[in-house]
């Protein structure tokens, strides 16, 4: 058993966990990267610039998320200002640093500063970051929060089992499968088996190296193409 260690009585029993301190709340605050920032959700800003980022997509990006889409921006905006300006989920735009427009979204939930445990999710990249160093500099930010600033010990990616792409960029970006809970939930009429990922704080430490070397200017030609994958980075 991982972890584990065997108490007086000769049962199994998870590590203890010594001197533990409950982990910080996360702050609305701007975390800056080389392509990107993710600044703190203000429909009043950043809502014009997603939704016209979001309507160059087919609509295939709303398929998994259970709101959306919306047929026009009064509704979008409306929905930014019910559900994206509180503390958990916590929302972030993500701004491209070349063109300081907002390109995704993405947020911090289910947020448990005693447990020391939070989850990544509303993530909503744009074709504009798709598949570009933006989107795993986004993903690097809010692990980089998580772990360095605030002090939590496990990091959550959730996502429908049929979500094939989002089970694949956990996997990318480093978060080991779990497993499958049934029908955990339900969302625009239909089940859902919930695929659960995580990433350890003791894991981070080589994780956070591999972003780093990937993230190197060197690592990108002159086109902005990466010389070598993230997985190659270790």
């Amino acid at each position: 058993m991982q972890n584990a260690s065997i108490n007086k009585h000769d049962q199994p029993v998870g590590a203890a966990m010594k001197n533990w301190q409950p982990s910080a709340r996360p702050q609305r605050t701007t975390m800056t990267g080389y392509f990107c920032r993710l600044e703190p959700l203000m429909p009043e800003l950043h809502g014009g610039q997603l939704f016209e980022a979001f309507a160059k997509d087919d609509g295939s990006n709303w398929t998994y998320l259970p709101y959306g889409p919306f047929d026009s921006f009064e509704q979008f905006n409306q929905w930014l200002l019910e559900n994206g300006c509180g503390d958990d989920p916590q929302f972030y735009a993500v701004v491209d640093n070349n063109t300081d427009q907002a390109v995704g979204l993405a947020s911090h939930l289910r947020i448990e500063p005693e447990t020391g445990v939070i989850e990544v999710g509303h993530i909503h990249f744009s074709p504009l970051i798709q598949r570009t160093p933006l989107a795993t500099e986004t993903m690097f930010l809010m692990m980089q929060r998580v772990f360095d600033e605030l002090g939590y010990r496990r990091y959550e990616w959730k996502c429908d089992n049929c979500n094939g792409p989002s089970k694949q960029a956990a996997l990318r970006l480093g978060f080991i499968f779990e497993g499958v809970f049934r029908q955990a939930t339900m969302y625009k009429g239909r089940n859902r088996n919930t695929a659960w990922f995580s990433m350890l704080d003791g894991e981070w430490p080589e994780l956070k190296l591999k972003y780093q070397r990937w993230l190197s200017v060197d690592n990108f030609d002159r086109h902005g193409q990466q010389k070598n994958a993230l997985q190659d980075c270790g």
